[in-house]
């Protein structure tokens, strides 16, 4: 069963981000205020959920939160300070764009940078550990899926549609044959084809 809180006496927002090992697309993160009385058995790691049942609690989240916001940082800016600090930007974006501001942040991972002095907390694994992180999780990882299903539709010869853009051995080969494109994150892929084994 997931915390509803770290702390009950403050109001506090989970982030957490999506696609951090892909080879293409975008970095996306979410942060979420959920209600103090917020509970959701089904509720848990986004990586743990079917696709059917993050669109499902996605539909939950969107209506019962407090507060959401979804935020991305594409692959040229990736490529050009690092995929953490594109993470972590992305986060402190989503927090940004949160209609409520928060007292305490619970940060998925174990790495985060101060935003606007408000306190935080890393949690290891912490997107099965508190609802607002896994909540976190799935708007992350829902957005950014989307986004590389109408990603697919441009290029599909790259098999977005099942691999999401992650290291899949068949977007490998798409690579080797058909090269890179815009979307694609150059800084992960200059030695790809080195990579491939057969």
């Amino acid at each position: 069963m997931l915390l509803n809180a770290y702390n009950k006496n403050l109001t506090e927002a989970g982030c957490d981000e999506a696609g951090r090992g892909c080879l293409a697309g975008p970095v996306f993160a979410a942060s979420v205020i959920l209600p103090p009385d917020f509970n959701n058995a089904e509720l848990n790691d986004s990586k743990l959920l079917t696709p059917k049942l993050r669109e499902k609690l996605r539909k939950i989240i969107e209506k019962e939160a407090m507060a959401y916001a979804v935020a991305k940082i594409d692959a040229h800016e990736i490529d050009k300070i690092n995929i953490l600090n594109a993470s972590i930007r992305a986060m402190h974006l989503a927090v940004n764009g949160l209609k409520v501001k928060p007292d305490f942040l619970l940060i998925d991972g174990n790495r985060f940078r101060d935003y606007e002095g408000i306190p935080h907390k890393c949690f290891v694994k912490g997107d099965g550990r508190f609802l607002s992180i896994a909540a976190a999780s799935v708007l992350a990882k829902t957005y950014r899926d989307e986004f590389m299903l109408q990603a697919d539709k441009a290029y599909p010869q790259y098999h977005w549609k099942s691999n999401k853009g992650y290291p899949t051995l068949a977007h490998k080969m798409a690579i080797q044959e058909y090269g890179l494109t815009p979307l694609h994150r150059l800084t992960f892929n200059c030695n790809i084809q080195l990579k491939i084994s057969f």
